[in-house]
């Protein structure tokens, strides 16, 4: 085993995802950028997003000025469970199908 000398990167720790950054900025940072390609829930951004409190995000943006728009609905977890009144979230300028209808 080698020791690492102080001040030196660690090279594992160069190839870490974005999705591992879990500051606040950059759970934002994925937030929109996802909010921009398609509509997002609340299980898909925890679980793609590494997101852990969606809503809390959610906030922030909307008093960074961005237009976001909520659709509640029912979501079906990993277990099989149903959860209503669960967050759909979307662009004033991108929304869900169902929804635009």
């Amino acid at each position: 085993m080698t020791r690492q000398k102080k001040g030196q990167p660690n090279k594992a720790s160069q190839k870490i995802s974005h999705v591992d950054n879990t500051s606040g900025t950059a759970q934002r940072a994925r937030l929109l950028e996802r909010l921009h390609i398609s509509p997002i829930d609340t299980f898909t951004a925890i679980r793609e997003l590494n997101i852990v409190r969606p809503g809390a995000r959610i906030n922030e943006l909307r008093g960074l000025g961005h237009k976001i728009l909520t659709h509640r609905l029912t979501l079906t977890d990993d277990q099989g469970r149903a959860h209503r009144g669960m967050a759909l979230y979307y662009l004033s300028t991108n929304p869900p199908a169902e929804v635009a209808a």
